[in-house]
């Protein structure tokens, strides 16, 4: 098996994902190529090379449909011969990307692909795909069909984090993200999204709330508590009858910002990039994605972690940082409890609390802020994490080169 490098990793910054957001004009379609386009010409990459664009897209219906992979590069000029695909591991896909990306160099079958993904929440909304897993009584009676809310209440309960303890971890995402971005170390990777005329509409994340503290989050009410009235804490209950009345202390400010963006990540062996004259910025050590109960939906990292970190014969202690997407608050708090991992090693730079979680793109983002920061710090090792529907995880270990 050949060793598989990244070359390069882009990204938009996150726009808010409602109509009066910086990128609500912009489609998918011209974020994804303008991803596309920021590889190609930051590498001086021959794209008649790359073998295969991959991208992740949760919602793929109306605009975003239509294997949005493949005629973004087209739209992004690359060689016509370049094939694309587009996938759905839910929150994972962007990272299950990059990871069948580099299976795809690993294998022999690239020399390059291209990873990444692409969502557009205020065009395309949450949801605006159907699917069996909240209406069909096959799946939903059977496997007691809970919303994530509910599952992120429930990973709070059974856990034990209260209140206090996930308004002050989303406290701390606003404050590490704000941080970053004063201190420019997103900068590097920041692709600005431009209208047709090229002008930029946005060159920084957009969701982030630097002056958000504990009392102002305290002023929110749960956002999953009628939810759970109407039925789905009954459900969850008769999945766990050991967890009793489920507490509620999830909400907008604790939760996963709603966003808009794209991202991509040049993936290859080391005989493409020295051909080409390309410094690889770090190998793939492997990837592993993993089932987990469905009804609390998002355990799944702490298991794909044991999956993968003992498939390359690892510890939590070879990592020196771990990325994992903020979905809710109280998923990261269980992580670091579950794994005895030091909180400041993970989510260094904030999250998706702060800066928002455009579904199909975030996994080749935080892989890439990862890198990043393992080049700003001189560190070594990052294991890179999310949470996904229907009960799975996902998961990356890089080494910086």
């Amino acid at each position: 098996m050949t060793d598989v490098y990244i070359f390069d990793a882009v990204r938009t910054p996150r726009g808010k994902g409602r109509p009066d957001g910086a990128l609500h004009e912009i489609t998918a379609l011209s974020l994804a190529a303008q991803v596309l386009q920021a590889i190609r010409d930051r590498n001086d990459l021959d794209t008649s090379l790359v073998d295969d664009v991959i991208l992740g897209c949760v919602m793929p219906v109306g605009e975003q449909g239509s294997d949005i992979a493949r005629i973004a590069a087209l739209v992004a000029g690359y060689d016509r011969q370049v094939p694309g695909v587009q996938i759905n591991r839910f929150c994972a896909s962007g990272l299950e990307a990059c990871n069948m990306a580099a299976a795809k160099v690993a294998s022999g079958e690239a020399r390059f692909a291209i990873a990444g993904g692409v969502e557009s929440m205020s065009r395309v909304p949450l949801g605006a795909d159907g699917g069996a897993m909240m209406v069909d009584p096959t799946f939903a009676f059977d496997h007691y069909y809970a919303p994530q809310g509910i599952g992120a209440d429930m990973v709070a309960t059974l856990y034990g984090f209260d209140r206090g303890d996930v308004d002050a971890y989303a406290v701390q995402s606003q404050q590490r993200a704000a941080r970053a971005w004063e201190e420019r170390r997103f900068t590097g990777s920041i692709v600005p999204v431009k209208d047709q005329a090229g002008v930029i509409l946005l060159d920084r994340d957009e969701h982030m709330r630097p002056q958000t503290d504990v009392q102002s989050l305290g002023m929110l009410k749960p956002a999953f508590a009628k939810m759970g009235a109407a039925g789905f804490d009954a459900a969850a209950r008769a999945r766990y009858p050991e967890m009793g009345e489920i507490s509620h202390v999830h909400h907008g400010g604790n939760s996963s910002g709603i966003v808009d963006g794209a991202s991509a990540v040049l993936i290859g062996s080391k005989e493409a990039g020295e051909a080409l004259g390309l410094k690889p910025r770090a190998r793939f050590l492997g990837g592993a994605s993993i089932g987990s109960e469905p009804t609390i939906m998002l355990t799944g990292p702490e298991f794909v972690t044991r999956k993968l970190l003992d498939r390359l014969g690892m510890t939590t202690a070879d990592i020196d940082l771990f990325e994992l997407n903020e979905a809710f608050a109280a998923v990261v708090l269980r992580y670091i409890q579950a794994l005895q991992i030091d909180p400041e090693i993970i989510n260094v730079n904030g999250g998706a609390i702060a800066m928002g979680h455009p579904l199909g793109a975030t996994g080749a983002m935080i892989l890439g802020t990862v890198l990043d920061e393992l080049e700003r710090t001189d560190r070594e090792t990052a294991l890179v994490n999310l949470c996904v529907g229907a009960g799975m995880g996902t998961a990356t270990v890089i080494a910086r080169v």
